[in-house]
């Protein structure tokens, strides 16, 4: 299997990988299908209303085939934080809240207390749009809105993670991080995607499971997937 990868890094020997672009500071895992090697295309499908959007979660070695392809799962981020390496999904932990909007490491943060965020004080600002201040997206994409998301559960038959697999998304149910235990817990049974949307110190999501697809807002300290839309 070849890679394309998106990454900036003065810690990576440019030599020894097949494919770099600088993508405004982002990581994006990409496989190809072949030899060829365009470094400045990102996969992308058009959903059924006509947006464009990454074909994969950040982090995802492929386009899922099912549900609950692990390939297909991708990393988990805490809301707001660079993909610093604390979205991987067995990333070391600490309970120490950063003061700072990056953080300087690649720890995934604990947090057992209101408002359960790995931040000190809390950012609302970090993944707003394209210029954000921590957008994980490649360049010229960026985290979906509340509607954005609401617009696309709208469009899928039956509305529950069979219908998100089914859309042109091909979403998976790739579990989440917890906030508080750093453990991941239901990936193959639960979806949890970030938006961009904040309110009263949390941020929205939207759920997957068999039975449901819902947007609700979660604590921002907790991992979820992250899937981007095109600006």
């Amino acid at each position: 299997m070849k890679f394309k990868v998106f990454i900036v890094s003065v810690f990576f020997v440019c030599s020894v990988l097949p494919c770099i672009s600088l993508a405004q500071n982002k990581v994006v895992v990409i496989p190809l299908d072949s030899g060829n090697c365009d470094c400045d295309q990102i996969p992308t499908v058009t959903s059924a209303n006509g947006r464009v959007w990454m074909d994969r979660n950040l982090g995802a070695y492929d386009v899922a085939k099912s549900v609950d392809d692990h390939r297909a799962y991708g990393w988990l981020y805490q809301w707001g934080r660079l993909p610093d390496g604390h979205e991987i999904r067995f990333s070391p932990t600490t309970t120490d809240l950063s003061d700072e909007d990056v953080p300087g490491h690649g720890d995934f943060i604990m947090s057992s207390s209101p408002p359960y965020d790995w931040r000190d004080e809390q950012n609302d600002h970090l993944w707003q749009g394209v210029s954000g201040i921590n957008n994980p997206c490649p360049a010229g994409f960026r985290l979906p809105t509340l509607a954005e998301w609401q617009t696309e559960i709208d469009s899928w038959t039956p509305k529950n993670s069979a219908g998100a697999f089914a859309s042109p998304l091909k979403l998976v149910v790739a579990g989440r991080r917890h906030r508080t235990l750093g453990e991941v817990h239901a990936a193959g049974s639960v979806g949890n995607y970030w938006s961009s949307t904040v309110s009263n110190g949390q941020s929205l999501n939207l759920y997957l499971s068999s039975s449901d697809a819902y947007l609700d807002y979660y604590p921002r300290g907790h991992g979820h997937s992250v899937r981007c839309i095109k600006d």
